[in-house]
């Protein structure tokens, strides 16, 4: 069985009081409730984020696709969620606190403005580890706050016991609060592993934690879904979707380098690329495979490899990239594979590594961030930083026109910084960065 969309609201977004309050785990563990009942999830992912929607795509067997009004646009956003969305029940995951931005209280780039974008009601989690009485006012503040949406529910994490979630329950009831339409037990050992950059991926698990989420998860999806739909409301227009590509890559042939060295891909850049005519070959430096033939663009995103460097220290994908670059073929690269072309990467040990060398640059792994925050260049390009490395300085000029943040460095075709852009937020400037050829 699948859902109906006459029968069950558009979907809702789940947010949390502030970061690490258990949103992810909550997520997981109400997809894969909800798909246990055989209702179809789509997932989504609020913000700039790249790990949280491998869990996403490893619950619901489809592509999790992140929304941030400010990075991928308000328009974008909507379009975005309602065409993908298709016929499921779509889950967004929040981004930090349920206010929080690029400034201000609900601004953009907050789930509070993707909310009120998405026209969807809000799953509250509050962490009531210790909480009785002051689940009350805590809630009340955020209800206060919520201008555009609605929050619909409340999901309790960290709760005690049966006792401590009615206790809980009646709380919210006699203030004429949200309900209580779910809790979570206080289970330590059920915390997702995590590394310096997030969640580690889920492949690196030896067996799906599914099971075990479902089974600290108290909520009867039909008492979920009618709270839901309860403050849901049909949107206030039809969604429009974008339309084709403007050609911008057409007949161009772009590689990507693809493993798990390099994952950071949002689906969408994938797409938009395709959109835009471009044929797209996929590569893997971990295992040594050489750029494709006849490339015309090169993308290497971010990633881990920092985690790999004995196996890129040898990788023979290098050489070939090397003699593209040499050519002047045109490189884009974003963080990791910044990294992973310069002269060597330094790992958390204090062990050198030697790697691509197509850029005159080294980087060294660091134990705290060195770089967050949303990025725009002058041309209008938006993307975000965020990263524990460090490059040594070079005489290169950068790549990139910032106010802030990593302007990157400009060498022979490269393109390179810490920054990973969205394509869609300035398609010309996007796809000449990527070999794109036009007046």
């Amino acid at each position: 069985m699948t859902s109906n969309p006459r029968l069950t609201p558009a979907g809702f977004i789940v947010a949390g009081l502030q970061s690490r309050s258990g949103k992810t785990t909550l997520t997981l563990a109400l997809m894969s409730a909800l798909k246990q009942k055989g209702i179809e999830v789509a997932p989504f992912k609020a913000g700039p984020d790249y790990l949280d929607p491998f869990w996403h795509q490893a619950v619901c067997q489809r592509p999790s696709y992140s929304l941030d009004t400010f990075m991928v646009g308000k328009g974008h956003c909507r379009d975005l969620f309602y065409r993908k969305r298709g016929t499921a029940l779509g889950i967004v995951e929040g981004v930090m606190g349920l206010y929080d931005g690029k400034s201000g209280v609900g601004g953009a780039g907050s789930t509070a403005d993707l909310a009120r974008t998405l026209e969807l009601p809000v799953i509250l989690v509050v962490n009531a580890r210790g909480m009785a009485g002051s689940i009350v006012p805590l809630v009340a503040g955020f209800v206060q706050a919520a201008q555009g949406f609605t929050i619909g529910g409340i999901i309790a994490n960290q709760v005690g016991s049966d006792r401590h979630a009615q206790l809980l329950r009646t709380l919210l009831d006699d203030n004429q609060l949200p309900p209580l339409v779910g809790w979570m037990e206080r289970r330590d050992d059920m915390i997702l592993r995590e590394r310096h950059l997030g969640l580690i991926q889920p492949e690196e698990e030896s067996a799906p934690p599914w099971d075990k989420l479902v089974a600290a998860l108290h909520m009867e999806p039909q008492t979920l879904l009618q709270a839901v739909q309860k403050t849901a409301s049909p949107p206030s227009s039809t969604p429009s979707f974008p339309q084709a590509g403007s050609g911008l890559l057409e007949g161009r042939r772009i590689a990507v380098a693809k493993d798990r060295a390099f994952c950071f891909i949002y689906p969408a850049n994938l797409e938009w690329l395709q959109a835009e005519g471009a044929e797209l070959c996929f590569f893997s430096p971990l295992a040594g495979e050489p750029l494709p033939n006849n490339s015309q663009g090169l993308w290497l995103p971010g990633g881990y490899p920092e985690l790999y460097c004995p196996q890129l220290s040898t990788s023979t994908s290098w050489q070939s990239i090397h003699h593209f670059a040499q050519q002047g073929g045109t490189i884009l690269a974003e963080c990791g594979g910044m990294m992973a072309l310069g002269e060597s990467l330094t790992d958390k040990e204090g062990k050198s590594w030697p790697m691509a060398a197509v850029l005159p640059i080294h980087t060294t792994m660091g134990n705290k961030l060195a770089g967050l925050g949303y990025r725009q260049e002058h041309s209008g390009a938006r993307g975000h930083e965020f990263h524990h490395s460090k490059r040594a300085t070079t005489s290169l000029l950068p790549a990139f026109e910032l106010d802030r943040g990593d302007g990157g460095v400009a060498h022979l075709g490269v393109r390179a910084s810490y920054v990973h852009w969205y394509f869609a937020s300035q398609p010309r400037v996007c796809a000449r960065w990527l070999g794109g050829i036009f007046p």
